[in-house]
């Protein structure tokens, strides 16, 4: 059982952030791929309510299965996400899907990226792009991460601790959309304020 530490922060210049990256000393460790992930739940979304995920991910020819809770006894602060994450390669996501949809979950939220990671030995930098935009996550330990953001031109005023759902629930608010799914079909120009 691992618990996963990390921040995001808003990307305004892919290209740039690149720069500085290399010039921090991280080097490409998975070139840019397309992310396709699946949240499962109950019908009554009891795991959301627990704050819990059930994921199931197709990224760069792999599929992984993850689930995520929030630790028992917290780090006594709240500047990083800390998540106990459980996670193991699968070799058949959509078999897995049909698995636990036979025992009685939904596919409850569906969410994609392009996915570019870089690391530099100690921690990793995943840079995202969405359909409701960039975002970079720092994941390693606390320390590496207040370490590295300056490096990198993040304040901790940027740091970033929600999950994309939930950044997902703030950008249909404000955008007064109608869009169910974090999907590049779903979030387009022409649906995006409805």
């Amino acid at each position: 059982m691992a618990v996963e530490t990390e921040i995001k922060f808003p990307v305004g210049d892919l290209a740039a952030l690149n720069q500085r990256l290399e010039a921090a000393g991280f080097r490409l460790q998975t070139p840019r791929a397309f992310e396709s992930n699946v949240l499962y739940d109950t019908p009554d979304r009891k795991m959301r309510a627990r704050t819990e995920i059930l994921r199931i991910r197709s990224y760069a020819g792999r599929w992984t299965v993850t689930h995520k809770r929030l630790p028992t006894v917290g780090p006594g602060e709240d500047r990083h996400k800390h998540r106990i994450e459980t996670e193991t390669e699968v070799a058949d996501g959509e078999a897995l899907a049909e698995i636990f949809v036979a025992l009685g979950l939904i596919a409850a939220f569906r969410y994609e990226k392009w996915r570019t990671e870089w690391t530099d030995g100690e921690g990793h930098c995943v840079v995202d792009e969405t359909p409701i935009g960039d975002y970079a996550e720092l994941e390693g330990i606390a320390e590496w991460i207040d370490r590295v953001a300056p490096r990198l031109g993040v304040s901790r005023s940027e740091y970033v601790t929600l999950s994309y759902g939930r950044l997902f629930d703030q950008w249909r608010e404000e955008n007064h959309s109608s869009a169910q799914h974090l999907t590049f079909d779903a979030v387009t120009p022409a649906n995006k304020a409805k």
